[in-house]
């Protein structure tokens, strides 16, 4: 086998690698920088709430329209923001932390929608839902992936400045009358949107990891966040389009292929890094 067969004729010969290639480079392009964020406001565990969040909403939007992806993402993103909403809210009233109502709406959020989808799906569906099928990647299914990650770049370009003042210092964000809550709540939506376009190619499951395992990664060798999301992206396009390539070629679920990738690096990282 030369390079050729090895690197570029998977692509060249068939639509649904190319189809693939694309979906999870704009994923890369997108989840990556909010992975950044993430992790810069010590909120990794969140993505990984918010994923799970998503399980529900798609499962409804399943039962009223069948493997709709219109119904499900409009699911899945009412789902994750009612969640988010609902952690907020509780922990304004109570003594509780945000993360610990994450925690406790994500595991009721991800046992309702095993529950929704069971109860009128199959076994197959609910691991389309879970871990997706990123050579499954259609049309609509790429048209949504490319309209998020657009979105989510025209977005973090315009909230730059006043999101990274809120991730590094929110109390001096507040004290010159900066709308904190504002940018998070816009932060959020940015996540749950990510995650929602990710599960069709990635699953809920391990949509999240291609949002945090290259930020993550990042972090291990740059400090300042033009290098950090630089370098997450770079790092999640290169897992993917190794992930693919190993799928296509030992015959393994894409999905997993290419988070493993991203934990390789990030265990390579982890002994190596500069900043480790």
């Amino acid at each position: 086998m030369n390079l050729y067969d090895l690197l570029l004729a998977p692509f060249a010969e068939f639509d649904f690698m190319r189809y693939a290639l694309v979906s999870v480079f704009c994923l890369s392009l997108s989840a990556a920088p909010v992975g950044v964020f993430l992790v810069m406001r010590r909120m990794s565990l969140i993505g990984d709430a918010l994923s799970h969040a998503v399980l529900p909403g798609a499962a409804v939007g399943y039962m009223f329209a069948g493997l709709s992806l219109p119904a499900m993402g409009l699911g899945g993103v009412a789902a994750g923001m009612l969640m988010a909403l609902l952690a907020g809210l509780v922990s304004r009233f109570t003594t509780l932390k945000e993360d610990a109502n994450f925690a406790a709406f994500y595991l009721s959020s991800l046992a309702i929608g095993v529950v929704l989808v069971s109860k009128n799906g199959s076994s197959v569906d609910l691991l389309h839902l879970l871990f997706g099928s990123v050579l499954a990647v259609d049309i609509p299914a790429l048209q949504l992936i490319a309209a998020v990650s657009s979105l989510t770049l025209i977005t973090l370009a315009v909230i730059y400045r006043p999101l990274v003042l809120e991730s590094i210092d929110p109390l001096f964000l507040k004290s010159v009358g900066g709308k904190g809550g504002l940018w998070h709540v816009l932060f959020l939506v940015l996540v749950v949107m990510n995650l929602v376009s990710g599960f069709q190619a990635l699953g809920t499951l391990m949509s999240v990891g291609l949002m945090m395992l290259p930020a993550i990664t990042a972090r291990l060798w740059a400090k300042h966040m033009g290098a950090l999301i630089l370098l997450s992206v770079l790092t999640a396009l290169l897992c993917g389009l190794s992930g693919l390539l190993i799928s296509y070629h030992i015959e393994i679920p894409s999905g997993p292929a290419i988070i493993l990738c991203c934990s390789v690096l990030y265990l390579f990282s982890v002994i190596l890094g500069k900043e480790a």
